[in-house]
């Protein structure tokens, strides 16, 4: 997928990088594929704002997609590509042999009227669903499960891919290289899709004024420098004051120090992100 880039008649035009569509269908797609999304801007169930800088831009729907692809040795033909406002990744439209419609995310590489297909073992094409423990060594997969039959959990998002490394001694796990560079054990009976997901180019997009930002729902942020003391560890000082010591957020916690602490999954890490001589990194 190409990045779409405008005449430099004004400075905005001459930044702006947006994705190129046309390629996606001009038409809507099955409205009961979607449901309603109401919008809380970053606010709880109490009215608490618990995610900053949230709220405005379009009304959108959600689009249900199938995560699961469960529909074992029933083939679903490529209809149509749509835009989801809700992801940076394009949905492709199966219609099943047996009548039934549904959303998956688009793999690179699947044209319209393609066959796709999903089961315990099938051929290794792209947009084909199988289980782990069937995916030859050195294959590109997405829309991994963490957990069987919870559905896809892992690399759901634009141009994103994960590479099967192979099975675990023991047999009952596979051995994956993360985007993020993480590898990990992940039980063999979870589903992947094959290949990589589609609208790899989403990185390159620039939107070239606040006024698109605000469109996606994004309120301006205030750097905390630019604060009174009162209001941010950062805040304060004679004219532009320096920050003083490591970078804080709103609430005072150090800026990257981690977080993770999940001891349930630690033993299914074989090789971390981070390395340990990285600042602020865990021992």
């Amino acid at each position: 997928m190409a990045v779409k880039t405008f005449k430099p008649t004004t400075s905005t035009l001459r930044n702006t990088r947006l994705e190129d569509r046309s390629s996606l269908s001009k038409k809507k797609g099955p409205r009961s594929l979607t449901i309603a999304k109401n919008q809380n801007s970053g606010r709880n169930s109490q009215g608490k704002i618990t995610v900053r800088h949230r709220g405005g831009g379009f009304k959108r729907r959600i689009r249900v997609v199938d995560y699961k692809r469960e529909k074992f040795g029933v083939p679903g033909k490529v209809e149509g590509f749509y835009f989801d406002p809700n992801r940076t990744a394009f949905l492709a439209l199966l219609m099943y042999a047996d009548g039934d419609k549904r959303y998956i995310i688009a793999p690179r590489g699947v044209s319209i009227g393609d066959t796709l297909v999903s089961g315990e073992k099938t051929d290794v094409l792209p947009g084909n669903a199988m289980q782990l423990k069937n995916i030859p060594s050195g294959t590109q997969v997405h829309c991994v499960e963490s957990i069987p039959g919870r559905g896809a959990a892992f690399c759901r998002s634009a141009g994103n891919v994960i590479t099967v490394q192979g099975i675990d001694p023991t047999g009952n796990f596979v051995q994956l290289k993360m985007p993020s560079g993480e590898i990990r054990l992940v039980a063999a009976t979870c589903m992947a899709t094959i290949g990589q997901v589609g609208n790899e180019d989403k990185v390159n997009v620039k939107l070239g004024k606040a006024g698109r930002k605000r469109n996606l729902g994004w309120r301006p942020t205030v750097r905390g420098m630019a604060m009174h003391a009162v209001e941010h560890p950062h805040g304060g000082g004679e004219g532009k004051g320096v920050i003083g010591g490591a970078a804080k957020d709103l609430w005072g916690n150090r800026i990257g120090t981690r977080t993770r602490d999940n001891k349930r999954t630690e033993k299914l890490i074989i090789k971390r992100r981070r390395t340990k001589n990285r600042p602020f990194a865990k021992k």
